[in-house]
């Protein structure tokens, strides 16, 4: 959420000024700030940073009080004047009180069920929960970070792989204090953005900081978030818990299935476009343009072929089995029905069967995915990569569910 200043949210303030004539007179000669012990103008700075982070036009509470302060003192501000980052944290609490109400309570323990499931997962690797999903400052937006101690970061993602979760492996190098540290964040995907940071074992007893408080930084290991869970929310069956993996993505699953299609040739006369894939995503890409918010459909023209992998003989029912459980019935109906349509431009379909398949309420999308697997026959067309044509389709999905 990154909104331009007028639409920055508008909560009231602790302590508003009444009129301009209540703000105090600012010396010419001094940059410094109005007077250190002016509480208002104090308070005003916590607003606005808290604004300014609210609505993620800063990530970074130093830069968020420096650019408030100079905003409501006109000029510089010592850096021993602004306020600490624990009161521009509970200044945003307010924000997402006031926003956001019980939703957030709701999210808050949601986020924590899904912290102690991908905990579960990663066992091995001594997961400590820290930040605002422990604490219980979260926000809209808010992610769950998790330490893991692992010699290697392919030990991590593969035991991700294992469960067929879907992930992002990010290296970041940071400058603090004058030094470089590189750090490698493992972003999780899920109905809440799970940010891993790998350090090595030998790290699992260091003390780390808090950059909020200064403080030894709050963390939990699984023991210590079930204890919790369990006092906080004692209705909570936590032996039941679905663990991170018991359900697997399904964009994983067609994705194991389209891959292998680049190995599948096919004969020229009918495919001179060369492998299955390439003509699965041409197929996908014509589609898109006829019916671009269709996600059942579009997923019909992507996912025809998969069977041919299994069983090139009987490739429309070997693709439906794997499917299985993964598609909507209409789109298993289209992909079912994609070869009897073809036989509707020839005449090779018997009566009986042209008329059960025209009462049937998705025949003019039958048609069109026919008429998008003839026509996605070309060499050199431009088709996009599988990874963007699942995003395509899951993003469909985010906006209209």
């Amino acid at each position: 959420m990154n909104l331009p200043d007028e639409d920055l949210p508008v909560v009231p303030q602790p302590d508003e000024w009444t009129s301009e004539s209540e703000v105090p007179a600012r010396d010419p000669l001094d940059h410094g700030p109005l007077h250190k012990n002016n509480e208002k103008m104090r308070r005003r700075i916590i607003f606005e940073a808290a604004r300014l982070m609210y609505s993620r036009r800063e990530s970074e509470y130093y830069r968020a009080k420096l650019k408030a302060a100079r905003k409501i003192c006109g000029g510089w501000v010592k850096p021993k004047d602004l306020p600490s980052n624990a009161e521009i944290r509970d200044e945003i609490q307010r924000f997402a009180h006031i926003y956001e109400g019980d939703n957030r309570l709701k999210n808050l323990r949601e986020m924590r069920m899904t912290a102690l499931s991908i905990m579960r997962l990663l066992k091995k690797f001594k997961p400590r929960l820290i930040g605002s999903t422990l604490t219980g400052h979260v926000r809209s937006g808010s992610d769950i970070d998790i330490q893991v101690f692992a010699s290697t970061v392919e030990s991590v993602t593969g035991a991700l792989d294992e469960a067929g979760q879907v992930y992002e492996v990010e290296h970041k190098l940071v400058r603090k204090h004058g030094e470089e540290r590189l750090f490698t964040h493992i972003h999780v995907q899920g109905p809440f953005e799970i940010e891993l940071t790998l350090y090595s074992p030998d790290k699992a007893r260091v003390v780390f900081k808090s950059s909020i408080t200064g403080q030894a930084i709050e963390r939990a290991s699984i023991s210590q978030l079930e204890q919790l869970l369990a006092e906080e929310y004692p209705d909570e069956a936590l032996d039941q818990l679905p663990r991170a993996g018991d359900e697997i993505d399904r964009f994983t699953v067609f994705r194991s299935l389209l891959v292998p299609l680049a190995a599948v040739s096919q004969g020229r006369k009918h495919h001179p476009e060369g492998d299955a894939l390439y003509h699965s995503l041409q197929v996908f890409e014509l589609a898109r343009d006829e019916l671009p918010y269709d996600e059942e459909f579009l997923l019909a023209a992507l996912l025809h072929d998969v069977g041919k992998t299994i069983d090139p003989q009987e490739h429309v029912q070997a693709g439906l089995e794997a499917l299985k459980g993964f598609i909507t019935e209409r789109t298993h109906w289209l992909i079912e029905h994609h070869m009897e349509a073809h036989k509707l431009f020839n005449g090779s379909i018997g009566a009986r069967s042209q008329r059960r398949l025209r009462e049937h309420p998705d025949f003019e999308e039958l048609e069109l995915l026919s008429r998008c697997d003839k026509a996605g026959r070309q060499r050199g067309m431009q088709v996009p990569e599988v990874e963007e044509a699942l995003d395509y389709v899951r993003e469909l999905t985010r906006m209209y569910g």
